[in-house]
């Protein structure tokens, strides 16, 4: 079921990039043609970011005091949360602590919500058909760090993000 999910956000995520033709995805004037405003301050600890609908009019926090690219996977990753779980957001605010890290939680894929919205992110921050336009078939060694820096930078993306973006899936 969770593959499946996956395979939605991922589906929704290109939706709204279809149009994009090249790197890296205006995220946040995407954000605000749907109607989502987004505020920037700076919060505690590991706090990422959260997001929240009231009223209709759906909101995104970020915290102003991580890198620029972990703000950007942040807006992704809470804007996955605005468009695939609607719902849960009307009711509560959605906190995020690192978005992006690899922890137990987010490996073991045991928070649906968290890895359909990591899945969505991943595919608005580099879309599989920049990817492959830039990429033009050829296959990237996860160990060749000068092309995954590279491929980051351009995309406005962490390493990190990158690397897992590049990887098989399942």
């Amino acid at each position: 079921m969770t593959r499946a999910k996956q395979a939605e956000a991922r589906e929704k995520a290109t939706d709204l990039v279809k149009d994009v033709t090249a790197a890296p995805v205006p995220v946040e004037r995407i954000a605000k043609n749907l109607g989502v405003r987004i505020e920037y301050a700076p919060l505690d600890g590991e706090l990422s970011g959260f997001a929240h609908t009231r009223d209709g009019v759906s909101m995104i926090g970020v915290n102003s005091l991580h890198a620029a690219v972990r703000q950007r996977f942040t807006i992704a990753h809470e804007l996955g949360h605005i468009c695939l779980h609607q719902s849960e957001l009307q009711a509560v605010v959605h906190v995020d602590k690192g978005s992006l890290r690899r922890d137990s939680i987010s490996s073991e894929g045991s928070d649906p919500l968290e890895v359909e919205a990591n899945a969505f992110a991943s595919e608005f921050l580099m879309p599989q058909h920049l990817l492959q336009s830039l990429l033009a078939g050829k296959l990237v060694d996860l160990e060749d760090d000068e092309t995954i820096k590279n491929l980051a930078k351009r995309f406005r993306v962490s390493e990190a993000a990158m690397r897992y973006r590049l990887q098989p899936r399942g």
